[in-house]
């Protein structure tokens, strides 16, 4: 009945490109971390709790828009551009994600991989495996109690309760502290 109100898992997709030795290193890492003790060094230590989803493509325009989001202010588009000679740049370059996603799409090249996104807590590594080395050891960090802990359940902000004498509709709404 209540089940909606538990604490959702850790949502973690990467953006993955096979011929990317960078990219293979961070699915690698990220597959060893849900299946084995995490760290890997400490055998005794549980593996993280996370949803791994592994796309084999560019991220959507939606979802560059939403990944810029979580990147530092004075990023442009650009951080998902590779430095490889068929790369645009200058005035050739593409302003908006639907344009980079095009051109990722066509031309895997001029992406930087890995893309590894923590969407549930905005975390993003875009073409660096010690970018997603950080964004597990801030997972373990959390299921070590080593990080402030989160309320053990997601509470809406508005709360509406059925009352026998109310109103014509039946309902009062009534608003959590925040």
């Amino acid at each position: 009945m209540f089940s909606a109100f538990r604490k959702a898992a850790t949502e973690v997709t990467i953006f993955h490109h096979p011929s990317s030795p960078s990219s293979q290193k961070a699915l690698n890492m990220l597959r060893s971390a849900v299946s084995g003790p995490y760290p890997p060094t400490k055998s005794t230590s549980p593996p993280l709790d996370f949803k791994l989803e592994v796309i084999e493509a560019p991220p959507t325009p939606d979802q560059l828009k939403t990944i810029m989001s979580y990147v530092s202010p004075n990023s442009t588009l650009s951080v998902f551009l590779s430095a490889h000679p068929s790369t645009p740049s200058g005035s050739e370059a593409p302003q908006s994600a639907s344009a980079i996603h095009n051109i990722a799409a066509h031309n895997p090249n001029v992406m930087k991989w890995p893309i590894v996104v923590d969407w549930t807590k905005g975390r993003v590594s875009i073409g660096d495996v010690e970018g997603v080395q950080s964004i597990l050891e801030t997972l373990r960090k959390q299921r070590d109690g080593e990080l402030p802990q989160e309320e053990e359940v997601d509470r809406p902000k508005v709360y509406y309760f059925y009352i026998h004498s109310a109103n014509q509709n039946g309902y009062y709404k009534y608003k959590t502290e925040d």
